[in-house]
């Protein structure tokens, strides 16, 4: 059985996985949990949460600026717009995971992203609609009642590669539940910016993207 927390280098309590890799821990202090309302950053979430299904995620941080070289900094508009030629253009980028659907994947929600913002306002309001209240759990999880039902929602629409884990650990990400281990020293930081953020508003609606 995991350790909920462990010592990091300064000797203070963190999440046991964040001690894997230095990378972890400052990707640990700086933005995991904090909640996020930039569609830009929340498409580059899902996107590489879809590129780590099968793989670590510190596989995916390692490679995240080549991501973002290559994929525009995830721009939506810009990714929307990728054909064929830039599918190939990126296969042939041994800086990022070469998957020729992942890549497909990431191009197709762009254009579903499109489409989410044009019916609920932004990319932000959609997501925060779909927190739900904290609940204690006596062991980590690996999905929630709130990551199903937005993962079945988002495949309604059309979005391919976000499944309830992988939904799941975006929330985890960009602030949506406080998942930090009860003795974290980063968790109370994270509850004091959830208290502080204000949730984006926006119009409910459904378009499918093609």
């Amino acid at each position: 059985m995991n350790t909920p927390t462990l010592p990091g280098p300064d000797g203070r309590l963190r999440c046991h996985w964040c001690a894997a890799t230095p990378e972890y821990t400052t990707y640990h202090d700086r933005e995991w949990g904090f909640p996020v309302d930039d569609d830009r950053r929340l498409f580059e979430k899902l996107s590489l949460e879809g590129f780590q299904s099968g793989l670590s995620w510190r596989t995916i941080l390692a490679k995240r600026e080549n991501f973002r070289a290559a994929f525009h900094r995830f721009d939506i508009d810009r990714v929307a717009r990728f054909g064929e030629r830039d599918v190939e253009r990126l296969l042939q980028d041994a800086g990022i995971v070469r998957h020729r659907g992942k890549i497909e994947a990431v191009i197709h929600n762009a254009r579903c992203a499109q489409a989410l913002i044009a019916g609920e306002g932004s990319l932000a309001a959609y997501v925060w609609r779909h927190e739900a209240p904290p609940a204690e759990a006596s062991a980590p999880v690996s999905t929630s009642a709130a990551s199903i039902a937005m993962s079945k929602d988002l495949k309604k629409r059309g979005w391919k590669f976000v499944g309830p884990t992988t939904v799941y650990a975006f929330m985890q990400a960009m602030g949506l539940v406080n998942d930090h281990a009860r003795d974290c020293v980063t968790r109370a930081e994270v509850e004091r910016a959830r208290a502080a953020f204000r949730r984006p508003g926006g119009q409910p609606g459904l378009r499918r993207c093609e």
